[in-house]
């Protein structure tokens, strides 16, 4: 090791040891300070003093030991070593401004060190004021800890003592309070500590207060203000009182035998309410799915959330419908599900064996999932929306009986669309051997066909029906031509006819016992408008209206003579109906009618009392809230006269309270503005607090024609002049 770096490392060493040494001494303080802190303001304020100790007693060691520098060691090595002549600063010094002779003496001086052990030049350890220090910052550390508490005066406290006025306070002071938060195990939340008197938790949180009052009362309890009381205990100087979160409420702390408290104020409790969970279906995306013929699984997916937490597992019911017409059964079993993801949003996935369960061509399979949350003692539980799994049955087997939940929605001699395409087909094959005229005339008359079928299906539409109702042609035969010839000459001769006035004519054809289509031609007149159309359900409704547009393209370009044109819209026509047809089921829910109770007292006595009778005479109507009214206009400012308030009914805004909670936002707010107003009567920033919140509670007056004023000056002297020019 060299010279130069064995010097720099003893510096080093001496610096080092400078620095521990004062902070070994100051460090001590840091805590003395934070401790009075403490006592003082509290944690945070004590945090922060330490920080700010600390961070002076670095800056100190740190300054302490820059004192140290290459001055002092050249003095230290000239005072401890007397091998180095005196001549330590040679090794410090630029070599081009030495003699030959200092030269010559600063290599000596490096090969002495060099063969030498390295010089011990750090300082000692001051001991004994270490010792001291730590000593007296422990005494204060101490002191600030055992300090009994001196409850805080208030300045009218200091004035009456100055003055020499009587010991006995004028006001109890609340001297220390701490409210212990404890929420449910459900919801996961830790315990907590609030240092004011309010707190906001969830239903079923354990509320602990501490209370140390200045001076003591015989007894203390707390009063909600729906008039629950929860009395205090005493336990030396302190007072403690539990209760457990049932609703929001207001309370405030009543003394016995004490003086009232300096801040009468009611403190809040907000009850949260814990949220039923929600379900989202995730797989598959639409509620009514169509099986294929090889599908031998179907995959359901879902996800539920809650704000607390999801019950790990889930109950799928899987129903199995079976059947049609009166013969439908339903098979109904449950599977467990285990969920998967975080506390709050799990995820529920299954595949449903298909062929196991039994599915079958023309059957519904119906799954639902249901799942619970976490809260105890009685869960909450949500189901999801039904998803249907449908493999569609035969066409020619489908029947239009309601039994049960299940309620057939298109009648079943909707199937004359592809009878019009056969007809369409085959006349485009004998197109060679017709003329012109014979050709046009046979498009013409499937384009009729086509026409009837167009209007009979937009009835279930509330469509306006054109002439009177017919049947569609179900084949090719003479009386179904005839029918569309006669059908076709009747809308030329009604062209310049008005429009349908409700006068309808009497079906061509006579209705026949227990037919749908009979039955609604007989007695039904469903022209209604076709958003007001309530006979289909939205998804069949939406497709039937796709299958008439196409019937009407269709229509169009066979009444001109061009069955080729209307061929594809005649197929797309074919296509939609085929999908409305499959629409065999839809469910509805199970619900009881909810008819108001009869009043058997008065059955078969003749007690007409409370009926009104035709010719009464109208009467003025009676204010929903009359009271609530009569209450904001006492609170207007102008009741207010020298300081004196009046005309306040506070019981009958209590009694109206309790009986429209429901319909108050916000009912904490205006129990407190009220308890605010009833404390100073004569208070106006309180009369205008209640006032405002009563604004939004009023009922809207009804609308009414404004009266018409009567006009300025010029207003009237023209009248006057028409009044005097009619009198003669």
């Amino acid at each position: 090791m060299n010279a130069t770096t064995l010097l720099r490392q003893t510096l080093q060493h001496a610096r080092t040891r400078v620095a521990l040494d004062a902070i070994a001494r100051t460090l001590p303080w840091a805590f003395a300070v934070a401790a009075i802190a403490w006592r003082w303001q509290g944690v945070g304020i004590a945090v922060a003093s330490f920080l700010i100790t600390a961070a002076v007693v670095v800056a100190f060691a740190m300054h302490r030991a820059r004192k140290l520098d290459t001055h002092w060691l050249v003095q230290r090595l000239d005072a401890t070593r007397p091998d180095m002549e005196d001549s330590t600063d040679l090794l410090f010094a630029h070599e081009a401004s030495l003699t030959t002779l200092e030269r010559l003496q600063r290599a000596r001086l490096i090969d002495r060190l060099e063969r030498g052990a390295a010089p011990e030049l750090r300082p000692r350890w001051s001991t004994r004021a270490i010792v001291l220090s730590v000593a007296i910052a422990a005494i204060v550390f101490a002191a600030a800890l055992l300090w009994p508490n001196r409850p805080a005066q208030a300045f009218d406290d200091v004035v009456a003592q100055l003055s020499g006025e009587a010991a006995r306070p004028t006001h109890t002071r609340i001297v220390e309070q701490n409210l212990r938060v404890a929420p449910p195990a459900y919801t996961r939340q830790a315990a907590r500590d609030e240092p004011s008197l309010d707190t906001r938790a969830p239903l079923g949180t354990k509320l602990a207060w501490t209370l140390r009052l200045a001076p003591q009362p015989a007894a203390a309890e707390l009063v909600f203000h729906d008039g629950r009381r929860v009395a205090l205990r005493r336990d030396g100087e302190i007072w403690r009182g539990e209760h457990v979160l049932t609703r929001s409420a207001l309370y405030r702390l009543s003394l016995k035998d004490a003086p009232p408290l300096r801040d009468a104020k009611p403190h809040r409790l907000d009850a949260v309410a814990d949220r039923p969970p929600q379900v989202r279906v995730l797989e598959p995306d639409r509620s009514l799915s169509l099986a294929t013929a090889n599908q031998k699984a179907w995959a359901v997916s879902f996800e539920a959330t809650d704000d607390y937490g999801i019950a790990n597992t889930a109950k799928l019911r899987v129903t199995l419908a079976q059947g049609s017409g009166e013969n439908i059964t339903f098979r109904e079993q449950t599977v467990a599900l285990r969920g998967t993801g975080s506390a709050t949003t799990k995820r529920f996935a299954h595949s449903l064996d298909l062929r196991s369960l039994g599915f079958a061509v023309g059957d519904d399979l119906i799954a639902q999932l249901e799942v619970e949350d976490n809260r105890t003692p009685s869960p909450q539980n949500a189901r999801s929306a039904s998803l249907i799994l449908r493999w569609p049955s035969d066409l020619g087997t489908e029947t239009s009986d309601m039994e049960g939940m299940v309620r057939k929605v298109m009648p079943a001699y909707f199937r004359s669309q592809r009878q019009i395409i056969i007809d369409a087909e085959a006349l485009l094959k004998e197109k060679r051997r017709l003329d012109a005229t014979e050709y046009l005339r046979r498009s013409d008359a499937i384009g009729v066909d086509q026409r009837i079928l167009r209007l009979r299906y937009g009835q279930f539409l509330g469509e306006e029906a054109e002439g009177a109702p017919k049947p569609p042609p179900t084949s090719d035969d003479v009386s179904a031509v005839t029918e569309s010839q006669t059908e076709a000459t009747d809308e030329h001769e009604h062209a310049d006819e008005p429009a349908d006035d409700h006068a309808h004519d009497e079906p061509a054809t006579p209705a026949t016992f227990g037919q749908e289509g009979a039955v609604l031609e007989e007695y039904g007149h469903t022209h209604d408008h076709a958003e007001a159309a309530t006979l289909l359900d939205p998804e069949t409704r939406a497709t039937l209206k796709l299958a008439l547009d196409a019937m009407w393209q269709s229509e169009g370009h066979l009444r001109q003579g061009h069955p080729d044109q209307a061929l594809p819209y005649a197929y797309t026509a074919l296509k939609h109906i085929k999908q409305v047809q499959q629409a065999s089921r839809i469910y509805l829910a199970r619900v009881g009618p909810e008819l108001p109770p009869i009043d058997e007292s008065r059955r078969m006595t003749g007690d007409r009392a409370g009926i009104a009778r035709r010719g009464d005479a109208l009467v003025a109507a009676t204010p929903p809230d009359p009271a609530l009214l009569q209450l904001w206009q006492a609170l207007d400012e102008a009741h207010v006269d020298d300081g004196v308030a009046r005309d306040i009914d506070f019981a009958s805004l209590d009694r109206w309270l309790r009986a429209n909670e429901s319909r108050v936002a916000d009912p904490l707010s205006l129990i407190a503005a009220i308890d605010a107003l009833r404390a100073e009567p004569a208070c106006v920033p309180c009369r205008r607090e209640l006032r405002a919140q009563l604004w939004p509670l009023l009922p809207r007056p009804p609308t009414t024609v404004p009266r018409r004023d009567d006009g300025d000056a010029a207003g009237r002297r023209y009248l006057d002049a028409l009044r005097q020019e009619n009198a003669r």
